[in-house]
Parts: C-alpha cells; sequence; structure tokens
C-alpha cells in the first residue's frame, strides 16, 4: 500500500530505482528504453556524472537561499549564458516548475502595462490545442479541453484564435503563405473583436508539445504573429517549456522561426531532469519598464533563484555545448523522422510525422487518404502505453489530438545522447506496439 497521491490513484506503477545512459531501472531489475525522456525532460539521460558533480558540489556550498534578500552566483551565471545565447533578451528569472513560469509571465506582461499606465490591457488571446500548464491562471489561457474541461466554470473566459497545424487546417489549394495570411487575419480580427486597447499578449507554444503532438509551425508564421502584435502593442509570449533548451535542434526553438519575443518561457529540459528549474526570459523593454516604474516585480515565492537547480542548469548546459549535443539532437532526429516515414509508409493508420529535432508526433488515424481520425471510443493512446511499457519501453501517446476529444498521437522524445542503433530500437518496438494496439 502507498500514501502517495498519485494522479492515476488506482494504476500500480513499477517501482524506479536506477537509471543507466536512456535507460530507467525499476526494482525487480527490468530496463525501459526511454523514447520520451519521461515528458521532454531528461535530455542528458541517467546518472550523467556531470550533472551529479554540479548538484553535489552546489549543494555542499550554498544550497539555497531566499531570493528576497540575497543574490546567489548560481543564478547569476545561469542568468548570463542565457541571455547570452537568448534571441535578443535581457533578464532571466528563475522558478522550478513550467507552469509557475507561465504564471509569472502572465503577470510580467500584466504588470508591464500598469507601469506604462495601461492597466486596462489585460486580456490575453492564446490558441486552441496549445497547453501552458496546470495551474488556475494559465489553465484560463490553455487551449487544452481535456485538461481544463472541470475546472472551467472558476476559470476567466478565453480567448481563443487556431493553431498553426498545417496537416489538419492548411487547405489543399492553399501556399504556405496564404495560409500564414490567414491566421495573422485571424489574430487581427481577434485583438479588434476585444478591443487593441484591452489586450495583454498572444501565448502561443513555438513548437506544439503534448496536445497535439510535437506540431512546428510553417515558416513565416511567427514573423507574421510578430508583426501583428508590434501593429496593435500586444506582447508576444512564447512558451518554450516543452521544446526549447535544445529540444528541436536549437537551445531556443524560436531561433528556426527567427523571431523574437518580448517573453519567453523554459522549463523541462533546462536542468534535464536533475532539479526541477524553470526560467522567464525578458526583453529589456519589460525589465526597464518595472525597473524605472514601481521599481519591484509583484511577484514573491520560496524557491526563486534556487542556487543548487541553478548550479545544476548550468551544468547541463555546458555539458550539451561541450559534448556537442545539439549535433547529434539534428543528425538523430532527421534518422528517427526518416525511418518513422519508411517504417509506416503504407500504414493505413499513419497519418503524419511531423516535428524538429528530437521532438516528434506521429498522428494516428482510421484512414490516411481521408485524415479521419480513430473513434474516441477506441481509445488508442490508452492502450499504447501499457502495451510498450510491457515491451521494454516508456512512450508518450495522447488522445484529443484535433480538438481535446477526437484524434490520436505519439510524441517521441529521447535523451540527446540517444545513439542510431537505439533509435532503430525505438521504432522497431513503436511498429509491434502499435499493430498489437490497434491488433
Amino acid at each position: 500500500m502507498t500514501h502517495v497521491f498519485y494522479r492515476a490513484p488506482n494504476v500500480t506503477m513499477p517501482l524506479a530505482v536506477g537509471g543507466e545512459g536512456i535507460y530507467v531501472i525499476d526494482d525487480s531489475g527490468r530496463r525501459y528504453l526511454d523514447s520520451c525522456s519521461g515528458v521532454a525532460v531528461s535530455s542528458l539521460g541517467y546518472n550523467h556524472p556531470g550533472a551529479i558533480a554540479a548538484l553535489q558540489q552546489q549543494a555542499s556550498t550554498l544550497a539555497y537561499a531566499y531570493g528576497g534578500v540575497f543574490r546567489n552566483q548560481a543564478a547569476e551565471d545561469l542568468a548570463d549564458f542565457l541571455i547570452a545565447r537568448s534571441p535578443n533578451m535581457s533578464h532571466a528569472y528563475f522558478l522550478s516548475s513550467g507552469s509557475e513560469i507561465m504564471e509569472i509571465a502572465l503577470k510580467t506582461a500584466f504588470q508591464y502595462f500598469v507601469e506604462l499606465g495601461k492597466p486596462q490591457r489585460r486580456l490575453v488571446i492564446s490558441r486552441r490545442q496549445n497547453y501552458h500548464g496546470s495551474t488556475l491562471g494559465v489553465l484560463t489561457v490553455s487551449g487544452n479541453v481535456q485538461r481544463r474541461d472541470i475546472f472551467d466554470p472558476v476559470l476567466a473566459a478565453p480567448h481563443y484564435v487556431s493553431p498553426c497545424y498545417a496537416y489538419r487546417n492548411q487547405a489543399a489549394n492553399e501556399t504556405e503563405a496564404d495560409y500564414v495570411q490567414r491566421l495573422a487575419n485571424e489574430l487581427e480580427a481577434k485583438i479588434l473583436e476585444l478591443g487593441a486597447d484591452n489586450v495583454a499578449a498572444f501565448v502561443a507554444e513555438t513548437v506544439v508539445g503534448s496536445t497535439s503532438g510535437a506540431v512546428p509551425p510553417v515558416k513565416g508564421y511567427f514573423q507574421a504573429m510578430r508583426k501583428v502584435c508590434d501593429q496593435y502593442g500586444v506582447l508576444l509570449i512564447l512558451d518554450e517549456v516543452m521544446c526549447g533548451m535544445g529540444r528541436t535542434g536549437h537551445l531556443f526553438a524560436c531561433a528556426e522561426d527567427e523571431v523574437v519575443p518580448d517573453i519567453l518561457t523554459i522549463g523541462k529540459g533546462l536542468a534535464a531532469g536533475y532539479q526541477p528549474i524553470s526560467a522567464m526570459l525578458v526583453g529589456a523593454h519589460i525589465h526597464e519598464a518595472i525597473a524605472s516604474g514601481s521599481g519591484m516585480l509583484r511577484n514573491g515565492q520560496t524557491f526563486a533563484f534556487h542556487a543548487t537547480a541553478c548550479a545544476t542548469a548550468l551544468a547541463v548546459q555546458h555539458i550539451i555545448e561541450e559534448e556537442n549535443l545539439l549535433a547529434n539532437v539534428q543528425r538523430r532526429g532527421e534518422q528517427l523522422r526518416g525511418l518513422l516515414r519508411e517504417t509506416f509508409a503504407e500504414h493505413p493508420n499513419v497519418g503524419d510525422v511531423r516535428g524538429r529535432g528530437l521532438f516528434v508526433g506521429v498522428e494516428l488515424v482510421a484512414d490516411r487518404l481521408s485524415k479521419q481520425p480513430l473513434p474516441p471510443s477506441q481509445n488508442l493512446a490508452a492502450r499504447i502505453r501499457p502495451l510498450a511499457m510491457e515491451a521494454g519501453m516508456m512512450s508518450y501517446p495522447l488522445g484529443g489530438t484535433i480538438d481535446g476529444k477526437h484524434g490520436d498521437h505519439v510524441l517521441f522524445a529521447p535523451p540527446f545522447i540517444v545513439s542510431e542503433s537505439e533509435i532503430e530500437q525505438i521504432v522497431a518496438i513503436f511498429a509491434k506496439v502499435l499493430n498489437k494496439a490497434l491488433g
């Protein structure tokens, strides 16, 4: 009997006791190949000596000092590292989780406009089928129906526009440029509908993660969104909690889109699971408005700027650079997408293989040609996970891909250290599991 209140209290999970490379080991000694880095977290895999040494060193020197009274060198060094490599950001704020960091990103956007004497700018536009966290504040702007449905009565009314989801939403006779323009027009229309002077921010996942399965934007999309935001004085907030920190082959996913947000959030892969940490990066204009205005960011949290977490995150990021792992992310990502497309080229239930770097989604359908989704009653995603575990592989299947109720996909996000042969293993196991699940 357990006294831990797990997410699924009626499911008995294996007890993890160790890890090695890209494998997790349970208390029976069984090894599970991790095809998803937990939930796109464990980018260095398990038991990397460099990350562990940095954690131990910082903990033995200064594990924690309250960030409302003291600075600490680990936070200073991590901020320097990230800002130097960022898309023109100027300052960083550190918390513990993605939900927390998205909360402070929204609060910072609201405070920015208060400092400018525009407190009426308090509305946020987000996208359907984007997910920004589990707290009540960020659930308000999350477009994941499954994760917000029972909380809707206590959430503020959302303001959604369409995601950039070309596989489903780009018309057959529509060019990418026309598709982008249509989405830009939709954002502009929503801003005008709400009143341009009332809108604080537009928030989006740079590459949509778990909700729809590694959906990348088409070329020019975020540049067009940036232009609309600038026209109406709306802040652009990019959520890279899941897709950032090298997951797409670039340290920041938006680098590939050549766009500079006003606020950028990162999380999961920042310390690769060796410590819980997330970060908000802001442009100089955001920092300056608050510093020269009230002089106080209206957020206080106990574990902000946690020294051990910051030191561990910095070590992880140095390891990624020193071991040239982003190049491996790009190589192995190309291999993974190519092998998936080759393996399932004629499979009637594999509709789309997409993504960037080692952030890859496979959308499953009832019919490849019509793209008709499988019936929700079939519950395919829920069947895949236990079958994969039986086969010795951790997987990340989810339902509700299209609208929160219909559609299924599997998200692949193996550790950055994954080898060519391990990619082949992942695809081979998945092929057997999928066919068994479809049964």
